[in-house]
């Protein structure tokens, strides 16, 4: 059978959680790595907005949003049922306010008219409901990880490595202990190795638990 084809840039959190939604269901695909500064034609054609991760299902339909992407891949198969926990509030919260505050405070110098260590804090302070949170659990919806921690945890991620020192000294010890779970589970590290990126011609690269 024809495995779908994962068009993915290794860094980008939204392709880093489609990468683990995939890799939790079992399911393998020709993995195409993107070079953002030139993307391939092939990846346009499927899907002209040009941003990754996108998923071109054996059938050509094409799912270019990390969010469905996850779905799909769990609706196929969810051993760990994460499904179950897809908090669509905490979600909107971490791609909306959370991701602009983010972006500003890693690329201070792209906002001319904003200032990083404003947004920095601005994004610290919406990580306090979520330290709350975990003082139930050692995750954000019970005693398993599932949809909402993978969800959240590229950015998250991303946050924490603007200024690691820094972000080690917040009083955070759940939210910081969550992470390095996180951080140092087999899932991560089978979703994060290097790939050179994908040409037109190249011999397949697949990509899953089975490979």
């Amino acid at each position: 059978m024809t495995p779908p084809v994962l068009y993915s840039f290794r860094r980008c959190p939204y392709a880093i959680r489609a990468r683990m939604a995939l890799w939790a269901a079992g399911i393998t695909v020709e993995l195409r790595e993107v070079k953002l500064a030139a993307k391939p034609p092939a990846l346009l054609a499927a899907s002209p907005k040009g941003t990754v991760p996108v998923l071109v299902l054996a059938d050509g339909r094409v799912i270019d949003e990390s969010l469905a992407i996850m779905r799909w891949a769990l609706a196929q198969h969810d051993p760990e049922g994460w499904l179950a926990g897809e908090d669509a509030a905490l979600i909107a919260a971490n791609d909306g306010p959370f991701k602009h505050h983010l972006d500003r405070a890693k690329y201070p110098g792209r906002y001319v008219e904003d200032d990083g260590i404003d947004h920095r804090s601005a994004a610290l302070a919406l990580l306090t409901p979520l330290e709350a949170r975990l003082t139930a659990a050692p995750f954000l919806g019970g005693t398993t990880r599932d949809f909402a921690d993978i969800a959240l945890f590229p950015f998250i991620r991303q946050f924490a490595a603007v200024e690691p020192a820094w972000f080690a000294a917040q009083s955070l010890p759940r939210l910081q202990a969550w992470l390095e779970r996180l951080l140092g589970s087999s899932l991560f590290a089978h979703v994060m190795p290097k790939f050179a990126p994908w040409q037109e011609g190249d011999v397949p690269t697949l990509f899953g638990p089975d490979e």
